[in-house]
């Protein structure tokens, strides 16, 4: 059977990042993707210029809606934009019995501000317990624990468990940003103890999107089968596959996509 996987997440017009990249990795991963827009964004490789928010109820109409009609096997949360939205959300999730990937988007790839700074109380408050899986990368791993130090690899397990502290049942570390490191190391904690996920670092530009390419790719994924750390390391390898074929492609001028059907199409 095929997964029903339900995005809620703001839209990139230029295809790399938000609902577009998570439709393109939840078909690529096998899940029938479905979305729930929180956001307008102007924006191209090269960074983001403008945001409009939708209303936070019309964002719980699209989820209701979804749910009233179709079973959702699992769902990722990605951009929520505003402390409104994040508690219009955690409504219409409360109480669902679904698998939640949580995602906290606040910066785009090209440094641009994709969380209001006030939002970041309500989405740790009330979206972080709903969370099957939370999946932060390490500056947001640090704002949403409140600290200002850089976070290094041998501070990945105390910080995931600090995070599942906050109500999610499992953590994924994203430890892209160690630029020191020669691979790229993931910290997967579950409760039951803590697993280390390297893949390789691969030397490209086009890193636009990533974070929503892994979220959407495990959410599907941990639809797809009950193991947790399979499911975490079968979407990893997706997504270090997706940015090694990603010089396939040519997309702008900035930071690239990465190249979700890359099992698909041939150079």
């Amino acid at each position: 059977m095929i997964p029903n996987i339900l995005s809620i997440a703001g839209s990139d017009p230029s295809g790399g990042a938000g609902i577009q990249a998570d439709i393109k990795a939840i078909s690529a991963n096998g899940g029938y993707a479905m979305a729930a827009l929180t956001a307008l964004t102007v924006q191209n490789t090269r960074g983001v210029s403008g945001v409009s928010l939708v209303e936070p109820g019309f964002v719980a109409a699209q989820i209701d809606a979804i749910f009233a009609d179709i079973c959702v096997d699992a769902v990722k949360i990605g951009m929520i934009g505003s402390a409104d939205i994040a508690a219009a959300v955690a409504r219409s999730l409360r109480g669902r019995a679904v698998q939640v990937v949580l995602d906290p988007v606040m910066i785009a790839k090209s440094g641009d501000p994709l969380l209001q700074a006030d939002a970041v109380e309500t989405l740790r408050r009330e979206l972080l317990p709903l969370a099957t899986m939370l999946t932060p990368n390490l500056p947001e791993a640090a704002a949403l624990l409140g600290r200002d130090t850089p976070i290094l690899r041998g501070d990945m397990p105390e910080v995931a468990a600090a995070l599942r502290g906050l109500g999610p049942r499992a953590v994924l570390v994203k430890g892209g940003h160690l630029d020191a490191e020669e691979t790229s190391p993931d910290l997967l904690d579950t409760g039951d103890g803590h697993t280390w996920l390297d893949g390789p670092r691969h030397a490209t530009r086009n890193t636009h999107g990533t974070g929503c390419t892994l979220s959407s790719a495990l959410a599907t994924q941990m639809a797809l089968q009950a193991d947790v750390q399979a499911a975490a390391r079968t979407a990893k390898a997706y997504v270090a596959a997706a940015i090694a074929g990603a010089d396939r492609l040519s997309v702008g001028g900035g930071h690239g996509p990465t190249h979700h059907f890359h099992a698909f199409q041939a150079g």
